[in-house]
């Protein structure tokens, strides 16, 4: 089997050859001999109404492009003997337990030892009690939202898959979020863009088609093939044949894994890993990043990097090679022909393979999306591999004082001053190991009176997360976070840090006591140097009042209107009556903005502030066990950077006035920036923020704080540009 495999390898190598001393620019997809596949279409959970029209589509495809196709759902036929014959096996919609042990080792045993795997659809709603088969095809099905129309983004325009799409390709389909992102084990093919349709919950980075290299075989799966339309689509087609060809080996590609992808807004990205284009593609080149760099660059071409912001950019600086003519980059926003923030010259460099950096600076006066447009002379120009823009900090040392952090004075220890565990015990545990939380402070299970140690540090953490306000969680008149909060802010004034409250649901509040709240509160501490006024908002002072909606009548509020800046946790505007703002809160939301866009454009439109809420994740399975509440995981910081993006996004988050983060340390949700511990105590089954943005081990500690710095510079950089 192998060697038949080899000899076809060989033969399509040797006329992709061909074709490229004939043609630069085209790939021959043609196989030397015919083969077999295998499609396999058994359900034991949902089946799709679409498995004949898949069928009938492979075999179509197969009449046309020299491969048979047998088609079957009796899952006896995989035996080492039976699918040897077969150059690749396609599980079409497949669900559920469809292969016993025996069978499933037959499977990985034919494409570990060379055979093919293609997976399409529900091929990853099916095997969970086989742990190998997830690495087989990449990711397991975990939910979809209702079938609707969104946008896939190319992310490989040289994969036989993919080479015939355009660089971005609308259609109707049911999408599906995945257990895990593959991204770090697979090749990238296409993903979604999850600002174009609802229910998207990959955080941002979503993969939906993709390829992999399996010991000495291939996998290829896509997520496209719910509808019966599809498969009469000639674009979903192609694609399908491409990865049948790809994972038969009658074709070549690259489909090594661990491609970067897409850097939700980071200020660094792949060239080739563009948005938009014109007369551009991917060139493979092994010394580059990831393998490839933006090449085919003649006179007038272009790309876009549509999660690329110019905002606030005052360098760039870029890796190139050229054996060709060189030329000039312009950098410039909002579009190919946007304002020019500057021009880099790329002088020849005697090599596509040998490179070289170049380095301009910019006008700090971007405000749109990246893009890059190239000019020269005759011919191909030059390659360029990875670029970053850099920025002035927008905030100049000081935190943000639209940036706003959710603080919880509320915790205590017996050992500390407030006499016996608070709150750490939650869910029925033993602190100190065992505490009601997915998480481990770094701080260890801390008490909120312990202002010399946890407070001050706590402190020395916000000053550079660039936040220059906490929202202090605050229990009425005379309570424990009451007695707290002079020392608190006393930590505060220390790093420059300001208070806001966050008025909770303490018991008998009414709008009147709420009014009688802010009395007293600016009567005890409104000179205090820590005391938050936003000098935007009239000096006003801000109170955030949790579970507003609880209450009927604020009407009591038009006494503080002038003084106060308090803001209702809701988005239905019918809701914000009487209050001087809006916020969110929920961890959750944030990551798909509903009701965000109306909730801003409301708030600009009636002179209200308007301060959504974003989180990094939110996990409390060991605070509320059995808990049915919805969770979301942090996805190693892409939650965070989705609802950053989404917040900062005017077509989804609608201009905020302030951004408030939920949390800086309310362990129990899971939504803590605080540092986590990376060696929390054995056998509780803790989480850490190991991987975060790459981060690992204690440098990882502090990578949600080091994150909300680069998003709180970005939000004052787009202030900065409102204002003019």
């Amino acid at each position: 089997m192998r060697r038949a495999r080899t000899r076809r390898l060989a033969c399509a190598v040797a006329l992709a050859l061909g074709a490229a001393f004939l043609s630069p620019g085209v790939q021959s997809a043609a196989a030397a001999d015919p083969y077999q596949v295998l499609v396999f279409s058994k359900t034991a959970g949902f089946r799709h109404d679409s498995i004949p029209a898949g069928i009938f589509a492979f075999q179509q495809l197969g009449a046309e492009n020299d491969f048979t196709v047998t088609a079957t759902e009796d899952a006896t036929a995989f035996t080492p003997a039976n699918l040897a014959g077969y150059e690749a096996v396609v599980l079409l919609s497949t669900t559920g337990d469809v292969l016993n042990d025996t069978q499933q080792s037959a499977l990985k045993g034919y494409v570990d030892g060379g055979g093919g795997f293609v997976g399409v659809h529900a091929a990853a709603d099916t095997e969970y009690d086989w742990p190998e088969y997830e690495d087989l095809v990449g990711a397991w099905f975990r939910s979809h939202p209702a079938i609707q129309e969104a946008r896939l983004t190319t992310e490989d325009h040289v994969h036989p898959a993919t080479a015939h799409l355009d660089d971005t390709w609308t259609r109707t389909d049911e999408w599906y979020n995945y257990r895990s992102n593959p991204r770090d084990s697979v090749h990238v093919l296409q993903s979604l863009d999850e600002s174009s349709y609802s229910g998207g919950e990959m955080g941002g980075d979503h993969p939906v088609t993709w390829c992999h290299e399996q010991q000495e075989g291939r996998s290829f799966y896509t997520g496209l093939g719910h509808t019966t339309e599809s498969f009469a689509d000639p674009a979903f087609r192609r694609l399908l044949l491409g990865g049948v060809q790809y994972a038969a080996g009658a074709v070549e590609a690259d489909c090594s894994s661990g491609d970067p992808g897409p850097d939700p807004g980071g200020d660094s990205a792949e060239a080739e890993a563009y948005t938009s284009s014109s007369g551009v593609r991917s060139a493979a080149h092994g010394p580059a990043g990831a393998g490839a760099t933006l090449g085919y660059i003649d006179d007038g071409d272009w790309a876009g990097y549509s999660s690329l912001d110019t905002a606030g950019a005052t360098g760039f600086t870029a890796t190139v090679s050229s054996a060709g003519a060189g030329g000039t980059i312009e950098i410039r926003s909002g579009s190919a022909t946007g304002p020019l923030l500057g021009s880099v010259d790329v002088a020849p460099t005697g090599g596509w393979e040998t490179f070289t950096e170049v380095t301009t600076a910019l006008t700090a006066t971007g405000t749109g999306p990246l893009f890059l447009r190239f000019t020269g002379g005759a011919g191909a120009l030059f390659d360029v591999d990875r670029f970053t823009l850099t920025r002035a900090p927008a905030t100049e040392g000081e935190g943000s004082s639209n940036v706003h952090l959710f603080y919880y004075p509320w915790y205590g220890t017996p050992d500390g001053p407030a006499g016996s565990w608070r709150h750490w015990q939650q869910g029925g545990h033993t602190p100190p190991d065992s505490i009601g939380a997915d998480l481990y402070p770094k701080l260890g299970p801390y008490d909120s009176g312990d202002i010399a140690g946890a407070v001050d540090q706590h402190m020395e953490w916000v000053k550079p997360s660039g936040a220059g306000v906490i929202v202090y969680s605050w229990w009425g008149q005379g309570g424990y976070e009451d007695d707290l909060a002079g020392e608190v802010m006393d930590a505060a004034a220390r790093q420059g840090i300001e208070v806001a409250w966050h008025i909770e649901p303490y018991g008998g509040r009414t709008a009147a006591s709420v009014v009688d709240d802010i009395a007293y509160l600016e009567e005890k501490f409104g000179d205090h140097p820590a005391f938050y006024r936003d000098a935007a908002h009239g000096d006003r002072s801000a109170y955030y009042i949790f579970e507003s909606l609880k209450i009927q009548d604020w009407s009591a509020l038009e006494a503080v209107k002038d003084t106060a800046i308090v803001l209702a946790q809701t988005t239905d505007t019918s809701k914000a009556d009487h209050f001087g703002g809006i916020y969110t809160y929920d961890g959750i939301a944030g990551a798909t903005a509903p009701g965000w866009k109306n909730a801003g454009d409301y708030a600009k439109a009636n002179g209200l502030v308007w301060a959504p809420s974003v989180a990094p994740g939110y996990i409390d399975d060991r605070a509320v066990p059995g808990n049915t509440t919805p969770t979301l995981g942090r996805d190693d910081g892409a939650s965070y950077d989705l609802e950053w993006n989404n917040a900062l996004d005017p077509a989804v988050g609608g201009d905020p006035a302030w951004v408030s983060v939920t949390s800086f340390n309310e362990w129990h949700e899971g939504s803590a920036i605080e540092p986590a511990s990376s060696s929390p105590p054995p056998g509780h089954g803790y989480g850490t923020f190991e991987g975060a943005y790459g981060k690992s081990g204690e440098a990882a500690e502090t990578a949600y704080l080091d994150r909300t710095a680069y998003w709180a510079d970005r939000f004052e950089q787009k202030l900065r540009q409102q204002r003019g």
